[in-house]
């Protein structure tokens, strides 16, 4: 088991964290018109997985947007932001923003995820939801970049994630 830290406080993760290198584990996933999808249905596009505990917090509004802006530019890649927020939420979120470059997803339909991606907070106040982290996949997706963030209140490494994809 992994730790990450909340504000200093040491905190569970569960789950194996993918590698550079790796195959992508498999995931389903719910987007904002409550349809699932998998990494199927990005076939032949780079991926860049933004997963965040919550829109509703600070830094990860705050990484939407940063991911929203850098990203748009990147020829073949979407930026996929991965929560536990309802479809409701995410979609409210990204209009109120005017964020159209980001594709949210809801892992609340497959708490799988947490686990196949090793980003299950397993203990403290923040307990079934996501650590903050990145994981970049290539066409083929196969894990390009991954960062699980140490401390949630941070933002990942934008400049790291993006430069995998140069």
């Amino acid at each position: 088991m992994k730790q990450v830290t909340r504000a200093g406080t040491p905190v569970d993760v569960a789950g194996d964290f993918p590698d550079k290198g790796q195959a992508a584990p498999p995931l389903t996933l719910t987007n904002q018109e409550m349809q699932d999808v998998t990494l199927a249905d990005f076939a032949g596009k780079r991926k860049v997985l933004n997963i965040i505990p919550s829109v509703d917090t600070p830094t990860c509004a705050t990484s939407t947007r940063k991911f929203n802006e850098l990203a748009s530019g990147l020829a073949n890649t979407v930026v996929l932001v991965v929560s536990a927020d309802l479809p409701f939420a995410a979609k409210r979120f990204c209009g109120a923003e005017g964020l159209d470059n980001v594709i949210t997803l809801s892992t609340f339909r497959y708490p799988a995820f947490h686990r196949d991606y090793g980003v299950a907070l397993s203990s403290g106040p923040m307990t079934g939801l996501t650590a903050r982290a990145v994981v970049v996949l290539d066409e083929q997706d196969r894990v390009i970049h991954s960062q699980l963030v140490g401390e949630i209140k941070h933002e990942p490494d934008y400049e790291a994630a993006l430069a995998a994809l140069s």
